[in-house]
């Protein structure tokens, strides 16, 4: 509740810095982990200064989560933990470290928030994907939070460092959370526990970035369209989105109602996300704007997504419900996907 000490992991990343605004805002307070301290000079220095000096924000260096006990001493006091840290990339080469630093990160935390937090701790949530959700099952299928991952894992185990990079990438996830949940079944924590699996994360960060090489990966696509990309055709194996203030909402949600939430998986996504339909909306918003509608590729207006965001030509009869989390939501509404690439390309009006 408000007051109260939360603890992030990966604060300083993209979901973490605006999940850590979102408590702040909330009048909690945060302690954020980072692999270095200098990596979080920008948001101490900016966005989150004033929660500095007032006492409310402030980080801790945790320079191996995997290691034994990394995390005992920034568990002390911590009334809720939000375990963001986790290795993203695809294009991952080597499985074996990654999917190591995705188990052991998350059993590293688990232990030291057993053994070191103290009783006033509630909840320990981790950030798992739509990634450890999505499996072979065939189309037409909607995934729902009872499925899980079937294939990367044994995939990595067989084609060893030949493992395509997303698939490495899935397994690290799916790992990882299956571990969490093995936890508490066999450990039975006093703690209540809980899982957030977003599909592709869009929406501003809380930091603008300053050049085009610090674009999150998840925004990327947003920001090659504004920028002026002539190809705008979908790249994403994962067509669908969610707003990163509502994936911000869905942990608080989890922070504060901890025994409803308990044992619980939700699955985050909103909206379709297509490289057309982002041209379109830019191209309406900035409209008057003549050097914009210059740079922002045309493409073919309308096509390859509805209207309402909910369906692409590439879905090929896989759907995903996210019910389960939408309830859960201030007015039982996810961020509109327009609002989302708008609010989202504002932040990149100084790289362009």
């Amino acid at each position: 509740m408000p007051g109260e000490l939360v603890l992030i992991t990966g604060v300083n990343g993209y979901i973490g810095a605006v999940v850590a605004k979102h408590f702040l805002d909330h009048g909690y307070s945060v302690r954020g982990t980072v692999r270095k301290v200098a990596s979080a000079k920008e948001l101490m220095d900016s966005p989150l200064k004033e929660f500095v000096d007032v006492g409310k924000f402030g980080v801790v260096e945790v320079p191996d989560i995997t290691g034994d006990g990394a995390f005992d001493e920034a568990v002390k006091g911590v009334t809720a933990i939000l375990h963001l840290a986790s290795p993203v990339s695809m294009d991952f080469k080597d499985p074996v470290p990654i999917i190591y630093a995705a188990i052991n990160g998350t059993k590293t935390i688990l232990n030291s928030a057993l053994a070191c937090a103290g009783s006033q701790l509630k909840t320990v949530i981790v950030m798992s994907s739509i990634a450890a959700v999505k499996s072979s099952h065939p189309p037409p299928y909607s995934f729902t939070e009872e499925d899980w991952n079937d294939f990367a894992e044994d995939m990595c185990r067989e084609q060893k460092t030949e493992t395509p990079g997303p698939a490495i990438y899935i397994a690290s996830k799916t790992a990882g959370e299956r571990v969490f949940w093995e936890f508490q079944s066999e450990r039975q924590p006093p703690f209540m526990m809980a899982s957030v699996n977003p599909v592709f994360v869009i929406g501003p960060p809380l930091v603008a970035p300053k050049t085009a090489y610090a674009v999150g990966g998840t925004i990327q696509s947003i920001y090659q369209v504004f920028a002026g990309a002539s190809n705008i055709l979908p790249s994403s194996t994962v067509p669908q989105a969610v707003d990163v203030r509502d994936v911000a909402q869905l942990l608080r949600y989890a922070v504060e109602h901890p025994h409803e939430t308990n044992g619980e998986r939700y699955i985050a996504s909103s909206s379709i996300n297509h490289p057309q339909a982002v041209a379109d909306i830019l191209r309406e918003e900035w409209k008057s704007d003549v050097k914009a509608l210059e740079r922002i590729a045309v493409g073919k207006p309308g096509e390859g997504y509805s209207m309402d965001y909910q369906s692409v030509d590439e879905q090929g009869g896989y759907y995903i419900d996210s019910s389960k989390a939408r309830k859960l939501l201030e007015g039982g509404q996810w961020i509109r996907y327009k609002q989302s690439v708008i609010d989202t390309a504002m932040m990149f009006i100084g790289l362009v």
